[in-house]
Formats: structure tokens, sequence, C-alpha cells
């Protein structure tokens, strides 16, 4: 249901006493929860669990929510009218903070105050039971009703809301009926911002196929993996990356970390051996839905290798012990991280040069509508650069960009450098430079020694010093309507309370209180680290500006060393007014042959729409469009396998 009235997720359902001795319980691992009016207005939550009759509680005015540890799919109701409290636990996070959405909507356009609520058992020996509907989509009078009744409260809880009365509906003449109500634009669905691509995507994944989705930089990739996480249940559900800051943006850990086999040089057999230890095998065998961000970044060999753990571990000989994969990066930006032995040709492979990528039979996607960049000039110009092409038409445009004065305010132009040691040279001497004390922010890590861990995993270092002037770097959303984004630039104006004032370029201020980032760990723990969300930024590598969006950018690319490193960082600036390149030139610019020649043949392979599977005319006229010459389609899946 698209309104967000049904849940699905795990229940205990607690009847207490007057004394708070618990008198009867119901438990089911899966059940289904829906939201219902009945005939008398009241509210009431449907659970249907396995192996047991329905139940219905009424929601009423006295009813609590408590909704700290939504984002881990949990949450409790409790209905003091009827002394039971509701747990929730393994829910997929984005659905469970619609379903909640749409119970304090519907409470809040409940029925007049002063109504009496009659008791089910009322309504049983008066012979009188109430008859149930499903709750209507909400409408923009609800939300702008509910958004009032919530103006004001920030506790953890969800209070009652208070009745209000009927709203009137104004009529200019007697002949006039009046207007049909209209529906809540963002009605809370778990797509509710999503484009058509990603909402085909968000299908497959929730359909439980085995997905690949791609992308241009800024098509909004991480943006639908954290979606598509958010409608998964937790509890059975792995989300990795290639690189702890990766890991970072999305909320899981790395893939190195969940898969337990170390950095994947060690024999087959040893690597089933490491894999079959706790905490990893746990991890390996509760997994259902195994999530790979950045996968251009993942080594062939080791997916390979991890693969074939998950069938041994798991006991199960379908690709990846049966678990769903769902896989997400640009094989055109950075390729696999591998080491370079002495004496050895460095070749790379990538996934999906393997037979575990094959045997996957990835449903396969690639996402076109760009949201970073809104000029479709700098747009085309960046999809030549992705594909290895710059005519003299792209290099006179950047070439030209090299007289640009993006500097304002005091905010200079962040350097984007191939290799990271060069980048921090730069921050310390220009730090070092700048008169003044010093101010020194160490990062309060609630897990004593992991610091060196939380280093890697997250963006913020354990120690920042800064000194007004000092160029730096937000790196975390603070408030996306001001401005103040992951990637925004800014300088240090003053220290105010001990904590630096920023100032932005667009002008806007923001003293800098400290964030949290929290890191899952591969044996279900967690790590924490509270920080300054700011970093120097005078100058940063290519590979760590993987993700960011940069408002004020100059990057030198001749010492570019692999394919797609150019196109990574041209990508990172907003538009060509915000970035200027020194020295261009074309032979900066190449694409690995092998990248461009799997892009061709996924551009050849012929995606059938959702809506057409069991459309026989639109998969006829399909079938006489094909160019590929496939003798058969795979009429199970959404969309045609790349095998």
């Amino acid at each position: 249901m698209e309104n967000g009235a049904c849940l699905c997720c795990e229940i205990n359902v607690q009847w207490l006493s007057k004394q708070g001795a618990v008198q009867r319980k119901l438990a089911s691992k899966r059940a289904n929860l829906r939201i219902l009016r009945a005939d008398n207005k009241d509210l009431f939550i449907e659970i249907v669990a396995e192996k047991s009759g329905p139940v219905k509680l009424r929601f009423g005015k006295d009813s609590q929510v408590h909704n700290k540890f939504m984002k881990e799919g949990k949450s409790s109701i409790k209905f003091p009218n009827e002394n039971v409290t509701l747990f929730l636990s393994n829910a997929p996070p984005e659905q469970l903070k619609f379903f909640l959405r749409t119970l304090f909507i519907k409470m809040a356009n409940g029925k007049p105050a002063g109504t009496p609520t009659t008791s089910l058992r009322t309504q049983v020996l008066t012979h009188k039971p109430s008859q149930y509907d499903e709750i209507s989509p909400i409408t923009n009078g609800e939300m702008e009703k509910a958004v009032k009744k919530a103006i004001g409260r920030s506790t953890d809880t969800t209070p009652s809301p208070l009745s209000g009365k009927k709203r009137k509906i104004e009529r200019t003449s007697l002949d006039k009926a009046p207007a049909a109500k209209k529906l809540y634009a963002n009605s809370p669905i778990p797509i509710e911002q999503l484009d058509i691509e990603q909402k085909d995507v968000l299908s497959a994944c929730l359909a439980g196929q085995n997905v690949f989705f791609t992308g241009s930089a800024g098509t909004g990739k991480s943006y639908l993996l954290r979606k598509i996480i958010g409608a998964l249940p937790p509890d059975v559900t792995t989300a990795t990356a290639s690189t702890g800051v990766a890991a970072c943006h999305i909320g899981g850990t790395t893939l190195h970390q969940f898969a337990g086999i170390g950095g994947g040089d060690l024999s087959l057999e040893r690597s089933f051996q490491l894999a079959l230890k706790p905490p990893t095998v746990t991890n390996w065998r509760r997994c259902k839905h195994l999530i790979i961000d950045e996968i251009s970044m993942v080594d062939g060999g080791y997916f390979e290798k991890i693969e074939a753990v998950a069938r041994h571990v798991r006991r199960n000989d379908k690709p990846f012990g049966g678990i769903q994969v769902i896989l997400c990066g640009d094989f055109f930006q950075l390729p696999p991280v591998t080491k370079f032995e002495p004496g050895q040709k460095n070749t790379k492979k990538f996934c999906f040069q393997t037979q575990a990528w094959t045997s996957c039979r990835l449903n396969t996607f690639e996402l076109k509508q760009v949201h970073r960049q809104t000029d479709n000039k700098f747009i085309s110009i960046l999809n030549k650069i992705r594909i290895g092409k710059a005519d003299e038409e792209v290099m006179n445009i950047l070439r030209a960009t090299s007289k640009q004065k993006i500097e304002r305010d005091g905010i200079l132009a962040t350097r984007l450098c191939s290799h990271t040691k060069d980048a921090d040279i730069i921050n310390q001497s220009k730090l070092q430079a700048l008169e003044g004390e010093s101010k020194i922010f160490e990062a309060q890590d609630l897990v004593p020694g992991s610091g060196k861990q939380l280093d890697q995993l997250t963006p913020v270092p354990g120690t920042l010093e800064l000194k007004i002037g000092a160029q730096v770097m937000l790196l975390k959303n603070i408030n996306v309507s001001a401005g103040l984004v992951n990637g925004a630039r800014g300088v240090v104006k003053a220290f105010k309370d001990n904590l630096p004032l920023i100032q932005f370029r667009n002008k806007k201020e923001y003293l800098a209180q400290r964030e949290q980032w929290t890191i899952k760990t591969a044996g279900g723990g967690s790590l924490t680290r509270k920080q300054v969300p700011l970093k120097l930024a005078w100058a940063f590598s290519i590979h760590k500006s993987q993700g960011l969006t940069l408002d004020c950018v100059e990057m030198s690319l001749g010492r570019v060393f692999e394919a797609g490193q150019a196109y990574v960082a041209l990508s990172r600036a907003q538009n060509l007014e915000t970035l200027r390149v020194l020295d261009f030139k074309s032979g900066q610019v190449w694409a690995n042959p092998d990248v461009l020649s799997f892009y061709k043949n996924m551009d050849q392979t012929r995606i059938i729409p959702l809506g057409a599977i069991n459309n026989k005319k639109v998969l006829g006229a399909m079938r006489k469009k094909s160019t590929i010459g496939k003798s058969k389609l795979m009429m199970d899946k959404p969309i045609l396998s790349i095998s």
C-alpha cells in the first residue's frame, strides 16, 4: 500500500496487568501491520502474525510512540487504554518512518474532541461490532494540520495530538460543489523523492533481484543506495563499501570487515577457515541482502573469493550462497586498488570480468539524470571526459577556466591533487604560514583504542588544528536549505566559546559544533566518533574527493596516473563558474578500454520495463525492435541480465 499504512516486521505484543506484570504475549518474526479506521473514526493498528488470528489495538490520544531507534528499524507503541505495549523490530527503517508518520498524521486529523470512545469489549457485549476500513491517502489539509500540531515538540516520543474541529467547507455559492481534496504531494511512501530511473532500481531490489546499478558522477547513486538500505529489513541486510569513507556515507561497514578474510591475498582454503570463525560466520549466515557500494574499486579476484566464501560458509551452491547482491558504482571512475609487487606486471581485474559476476545474473541499470550539476554544457563536457574523449571544444572550454577568479570573501579554491601526500603537505604548509594561535580539536572516540580505525572509516580527523584564516571544508550536511552541506567551502573567521566560527562561500555563518559519526563493525557493534565536522581544504586528494560536490575547486591534472582520475576530479565541481583547470592537456584524459567495452555491451542490452512483463503487446513490439539477436527473453526477470 503506497500511503504508508502497512508495515511488515518482527513484533512482540505484551498485555500487562495493572501492576505491570506481563499477562499475555504474542511474538512473531514476521507480522503484517495495517492502520485502519473504524466507523466511529477511531484509529486501530491491526496485527496479523503467523499462526495467529488478527489483533486490533486502538490508537488513542493517550497512546505513545517511542522512535529513538527508528533508524535501526525499532520502535515501541504504548496503548494505555488497553494496557498493551507493541514492540517493533527488524522493520525496514524507511517504511517504519513512513508508517509512524502516517499514524501521527491520521491521529492529528482524528474525530472531534469530546466524541465518546467505545471499547472493543463494549461493542461485543452490545452486539455492535465496528466496521473497519483502510485509511485514505494523506491530503494536503491533513499534512498542514499535523505540522501545526507537531510544532514545538522535540521529544523522542509522539504524544497524542490534540483533537481538532471539523474543517469547514467554504462555498462561494450553493450551486458549487466543494473542491476535491488534494493529495499531499510528498505523501509518505518509500520512493517519494526518487526520479523514475531510481524508482525502477528500487522496485527491482525490493523484488529480490540481484542488481547492479551505475551512472555518471552526480546521478544520485549514493542517495538511492541509502533509500534501498532503508527499505530492507536491517537485521538481515548488510551495507558495505570498498572504502571506509564510502561505507560511512551509507551507514555501513567496509566489505573487508564484513567478509572477514583479510585483504584477499590468502589462499581460498585459508579464507574458508577464517570465514568460519565467529562473528564472521554468523554475519554471513544471517545476511540475506548484501549491498556493495563503490564496486568499481573492488578487485575482481577479491570479488570471486568472497563469492566462493559465501557459498562455502552458507552451504549453498547458489551464487553468493543465495544472498541477494545489490552492487553500485561507476567503472569509469577510480579502478580497483591493487598491491603492486616488484617484478610483476601490474594488471587490474574488474569485477565484471569474473565468472562470479556472470553467475549472479545481475539486472543492470544505468542512471542517466544528473542531479549534481544543472549546466547542460558542463554535463556534456563531463560525459565526454567520462568515456575518454576530449575534443577541441572541450579543451578550449576547460583551458579558458584557468584564468577564472573563483575566490571570494577570503575563501580560496581547493586544489585537487592526484596524490594524498601532496594534499597533506600543502595543507600543513599553508596552516603554518598563518599568523595567530592554533586551536586543537581532539576527537571524542567512545570506544578506547579505536582511533586508528576511525581515522580510516570516517571523514573527520582524530586531531584537527585550526587558525583564524584557515581554509576548511564542511564534512556533514548541517542545513541543506542554507547550503551548509557536505563539501561546502568556508574559512575560519573567529573562535567563539572555543568553537570555530565559519563563513561559507554563500556568506552564511556557522558555529561548528561537534557532530557524531557512527560506524558499524563486523561483529554487530559500533564505533562512534564526535568531532567538529571540518577538514583543512587548501588541498584535497582526488581519491578522497569521490562523492563530494565542491563549490570552489582548482586542479592541475599533470600528474594523473589512473584512467578516470581526471573525470573524478572535474566532476567534483558544481559548474564551470566554480572550476579552475590549470595546464589542461588532452593526454590527461583516457578511459580503460575494458570498461568502455563493458558499457558498450550494456547499452546494447535491451531493457524490459518493469510494467511490461505481463504485457504481451509491449513485449511483442520489443521483440521486433530488438537488435542484439537474443534467442529468447528472460521472462522471469524485470530486466535482461548481462552474462
